[in-house]
Parts: C-alpha cells; structure tokens; sequence
C-alpha cells in the first residue's frame, strides 16, 4: 500500500470532530442528534421503478438552479428516509453549497408502500447500482457523489468494491456503517443495545412486514411479529426473503469490510470508536482498505450522531466534512 501521507494532508483539512463536554457516552450522543434535528429541507418528490421493476420508490430532490453543479445522493440507514436526521442536515447543506442533492429511499420507505417480493438489506449492491444509474441518467452533465449511512453505507461499499474502476460515483462518503456485519450483530444483541434500539426499529419494522405480508407469501409472519431482537427479524425475515439460509449467512455474505481493499473510488469511510452498532476493535485499519478509502475514526460521535458545538449543540460537522471531502475531489 502507498504513503498514506496524501490522505493524512486531506484529513488534516478536515473539520476536527469534537463531542460536547456535556454529552456523554455513546448512546446519548446517538440518540442526542435526534433533538437537534435541522428543519426538514424543501424537497421534491418523485418516484422510479425499483430494480425489480415490480413497486415504486421515492427519490427526494434538493434543486439547484445550477445545471453543472455536483449532484450528492444519499442512502438511508434501517427505516431512515429523507426527514432523518442525517438527510436534513446533509441536504440541508447541499443546498447552501448551491448543489443538487437528492435521498433515493429503499423498497417500503419513504411513505411508499412496497409492492415486491423483496425488500431491502444491508448488502443489496444491485439496488445501489440501479439507483446511481437511474440518478445518473436524470443528471448526467453533473459530478456524482454517494453518501450511504449505517446499512445504506454497508450496502453502498460493497457497491463500491463490486464495480471497482466502474463505480458510477466520483467519490463516496461511508458513514457509521456496520461494515463488519457479524461483529455488529453480536454488539446490538446485548445489554442497553438490545434494550435500546431492537424495539426502536421493530416498532416499524413489524407493521411494515404485517402490512405488505401479500408480498411475501413464504415468509412465517407468525415467527416474525415475535421477533424481539433484531437478530430473530434478521432470521425470520430478512434471510428467508432475500435467499439468506439464515441471519449468520446474510451477516457474513452482505458485510463490506472484507471487500474494502476492491475500493477504487476515493472513499471517506467514518466510523466514531465509540459506535454502539459497532465495536472498535472490529474497524478496519490502513492494511484492511485499498489506497483510496480514506480511513476517518474520532474518538466519540456514537451512532450517525456526531453532534457537535456549544449549548444544546448541532449536527453541522458530519455534512461539512463530507461535502469539504467531495470539493477535494473535484
């Protein structure tokens, strides 16, 4: 692997990342980010086939008057969509850079119901593609640039390292991804973890299933509306619908990290230490990722957090670095 000088200047431009005195340990600064969430941007809706062709998803659109300004998409973690918090104050920023920006929602999210046989995970490369291309052919006199957070961010490196130099994107920010998917697994079945995000996202991941269970028809509905972890979910649902033999397999073949040494798109990959999805010590190092995954690791953030500032504090620094990052790269 070459000098990892060059990425060291690069990320010394960078915003330095720094937690509130006050806010504290990793599953305040997750779930903080939420209560100083940024004005829900003004979006224009539209829908697109999905890769099945067989339901609709929402892609939310950020408009600039600017017709060869870089276009930014982003990709959605678990039951995330355009009012996340995350997507308000990245596109909320895309718009003061005078950008085009745009949330592409995955099958079911979104407010739009899913009407395929299969809905969406951790590792669908093949969706991530279809959705660049389809941006891609909306904008195509604009620079591309990928934003994937917590499972669109997994999703979007394996996308990466999948398509090597043919990667659709320019350049690609990674944020909090559970890259490594059975470490993670293994971290979000215990303690607080469990207690604190299993029935935060089963609360809409239950009615969802129920609700478009037609869709389904091989599926237990039975075993999986007594999922009470997001593993049992994983085991009754998401491996059986998308041709997993079980949730360990669907962990192991979905991860990205052992594909980060594919990456030839410049790649800024952001994982606080303190992730409660993810445990440290399972985060890649220099000698896990090719020459253009730039490797960025603050202490604190937690989980798609990284608040920031003074009083009540703010959630500025995450879109800031990675938009200063894309600038680089053009």
């Amino acid at each position: 692997m070459p000098s990892d000088c060059p990425h060291k200047a690069l990320l010394n431009t960078l915003p330095r990342y720094q937690s509130p005195a006050w806010l504290c340990g990793a599953h305040a600064q997750t779930i903080w980010a939420k209560a100083v969430a940024e004005p829900i941007p003004p979006y224009r809706r539209s829908l697109h086939a999905d890769s099945t062709g067989l339901t609709q998803t929402a892609y939310d659109h950020i408009d600039s008057s600017n017709q060869t300004a870089p276009l930014v998409v982003l990709f959605h973690g678990l039951e995330g969509s355009s009012r996340s918090h995350y997507a308000r104050a990245l596109m909320n920023t895309v718009a003061k850079y005078g950008w085009q920006g745009c949330v592409a929602h995955f099958r079911g999210c979104g407010g739009v119901p899913n009407t395929a046989p299969v809905a969406y995970h951790c590792g669908d490369s093949n969706e991530i593609a279809h959705i660049l291309r389809t941006v891609h052919d909306l904008y195509p006199q604009r620079s591309l640039f990928a934003v994937g957070v917590s499972l669109g961010g997994n999703a979007l490196a394996k996308y990466l390292a999948e398509n090597g130099e043919n990667a659709l994107c320019c350049a690609a920010a990674v944020v909090s991804a559970p890259i490594d998917l059975p470490a993670g697994s293994i971290a979000l079945e215990r303690g607080l973890n469990r207690r604190i995000y299993a029935p935060y996202f089963l609360k809409t991941l239950l009615p969802k299933v129920q609700a478009e269970i037609g869709s389904y028809p091989d599926v237990d509905l039975a075993a999986v509306l007594k999922s009470c972890s997001l593993g049992d979910f994983d085991d009754t649902f998401t491996a059986p619908v998308h041709g997993f033999a079980n949730k360990y397999d669907y962990y192991r073949r979905s991860a990205a990290k052992p594909l980060l040494p594919e990456i030839k798109t410049p790649t800024l990959l952001i994982n606080a230490k303190n992730d409660p999805f993810l445990p440290a010590e399972a985060l890649p190092s220099k000698h896990d990722v090719s020459a253009a995954v730039y490797l960025l690791q603050p202490k604190h953030g937690g989980h798609a957090g990284f608040v920031s500032g003074s009083g009540r504090g703010h959630i500025r620094w995450l879109p800031e670095t990675v938009l200063r990052f894309f600038k680089y790269q053009l």
